[in-house]
């Protein structure tokens, strides 16, 4: 389950209490140090959140985050999706640096997203 723990950790955001999420060790050493790169975009989504070793902890407000923020993809396309699903939730949208992998993995989730509401450009 190792892909599926950044968009997870977006549904922590969203819910109320502390989620901790356990030995995410493998998300450190993949391409890029995935673990930190989504605590750094919850964090400029106004997001509470934290490392402890390998663990992450989301604490959510049991509403929608602020959002607005930009999350650096590291050039991960689990990443970038992440981070724009959370936009379409969020009181405000969410930037990701680059988004051009995104088609790799899934080339029609931006137009997926656009058809859901979201309003994607530059990628």
């Amino acid at each position: 389950m190792i892909d599926e723990y950044p968009v997870l950790a977006i549904a922590a955001a969203f819910a109320e209490g502390e989620t901790r999420m356990r030995g995410l060790h493998e998300l450190r050493v993949k391409e890029s140090d995935r673990l930190a790169a989504v605590a750094d975009g919850l964090a400029a989504a106004g997001v509470t959140c934290r490392i402890e070793g390998d663990d992450l902890i989301v604490t959510g407000e049991g509403s929608a985050p602020r959002g607005g923020g930009m999350a650096a993809t590291h050039l991960d396309h689990r990443i970038a999706m992440s981070f724009l699903v959370m936009g379409l939730a969020a009181r405000e949208g969410m930037s990701v640096d680059d988004g051009a992998m995104i088609a790799t993995s899934f080339p029609d989730f931006i137009p997926l997203m656009q058809r859901l509401g979201a309003t994607i450009e530059g990628i």
